[in-house]
């Protein structure tokens, strides 16, 4: 994919502005931005000690298992899509 089909913005994730570049939508983009800045919030409120860095890990730890979860929930209603057809 060229440079010139991607699309490029700006969002704010935590009081930090980071430029994003991808072959998203600018509004994806900016609500992928405002899902980690929601949960990074969510997650100092409960930990305010923790520094930007250690906070930002803990943030993708909890994303990923939020992930794995789903993906296991999708997994399981495929399987289950399956049995019903088949």
């Amino acid at each position: 994919m060229s440079d010139q089909s991607k699309i490029r913005t700006t969002v704010e994730i935590y009081g930090n502005s980071y430029h994003m570049v991808g072959t998203e939508t600018p509004g994806h983009m900016r609500l992928v931005a405002s899902m980690v800045d929601e949960k990074m919030r969510e997650i100092n409120a409960k930990n305010p000690s923790l520094d930007t860095a250690r906070l930002s890990v803990l943030t993708a730890v909890n994303t990923v298992h939020d992930y794995l979860k789903l993906k296991e929930q999708v997994e399981q209603l495929e399987a289950e899509l399956r049995k019903l057809k088949g």
